[in-house]
């Protein structure tokens, strides 16, 4: 197969005439997003060049030490987005169950990926195991900031009914599990309806990427299932580690649901 071809600065360039159309439609249309739509290019271009450059670095001097600092930065990262994407004000030790299932579910899903199901021979090679750890935590982010929301908002709308049933001796988990079932439904649905998309209606990324650098569709496709399979995995587990230990955060030791007027938004 032949090999990938590379684009020029000017190639590069013409693909912001997309940005352009964008811009052209809002103004059009009088939608206030000319800024964030400038802001979101302009950071995503410098961002994938820096990143273009340290991962250039990465491949060409293979060392754990490398790898561990990108996955603790990934992880970092992730959880910063998903506790500043919510609304409102989330306690303390809801913050720290956010980051206990992002590094619990993430980290176990990304080793048994790379030591059972591709078992490659080191396992710091920056090659796998930095796009796929990036695959596994992006997925998992988006899965528990709707998993975050859904909670929250859940418990705040619904608080009559979880008083009533705390009333009547109902515990805090029976009371607060049709709540945990939507959330979770929420958080997982994406990831589902992504799946059910893939290979009829759209080509994902990773499958993408590897044809176009010359590797055969079948080992595309393979690759592809592995790690679909390793997102799914990976939103479950995280995304039912929160909400099994979230739902606690929003009751008292006495099995009382918290005020919540503290967690709305200002």
């Amino acid at each position: 197969m032949n090999g990938v071809i590379d684009l020029h600065l000017w190639q590069m360039a013409a693909a912001y005439v997309f940005v352009l159309i964008l811009l052209i439609i809002v103004k059009l249309k009088r939608i206030s997003r000319e800024k964030e739509i400038l802001i979101s290019s302009v950071r995503m271009t410098l961002q994938l060049i820096l990143t273009g450059y340290i991962l250039v670095y990465i491949f060409d001097n293979p060392s754990p030490l490398f790898t561990i600092i990108i996955l603790v930065a990934m992880e970092g990262f992730s959880i910063f987005n998903i506790i500043k994407r919510t609304k409102g004000k989330l306690p303390s030790k809801l913050k720290v169950i956010i980051a206990a299932s992002m590094i619990t579910g993430t980290v176990s899903c990304l080793f048994y990926f790379v030591f059972v199901l591709i078992n490659i021979s080191r396992w710091y090679d920056p090659q796998y195991f930095i796009p796929i750890a990036g695959m596994l935590i992006g997925n998992s982010m988006t899965g528990i900031s709707l998993g975050v929301s859904q909670l929250t908002e859940g418990m705040q709308s619904r608080k009559d009914l979880i008083e009533g049933a705390l009333m009547l001796g109902a515990t805090p988990k029976s009371a607060s599990k049709q709540i945990i079932d939507n959330a979770f439904d929420s958080a997982i649905l994406p990831t589902i309806n992504s799946m059910l998309g893939m290979g009829i209606v759209f080509l994902p990324g990773m499958m993408t990427g590897q044809i176009l650098s010359g590797v055969s569709p079948l080992t595309a496709i393979e690759y592809q299932i592995a790690i679909m399979l390793g997102i799914l995995g990976s939103v479950a587990l995280t995304v039912i580690m929160f909400l099994q230990l979230g739902y606690k955060c929003f009751f008292n030791t006495q099995k009382q649901l918290i005020n919540l007027s503290s967690l709305r938004k200002k």
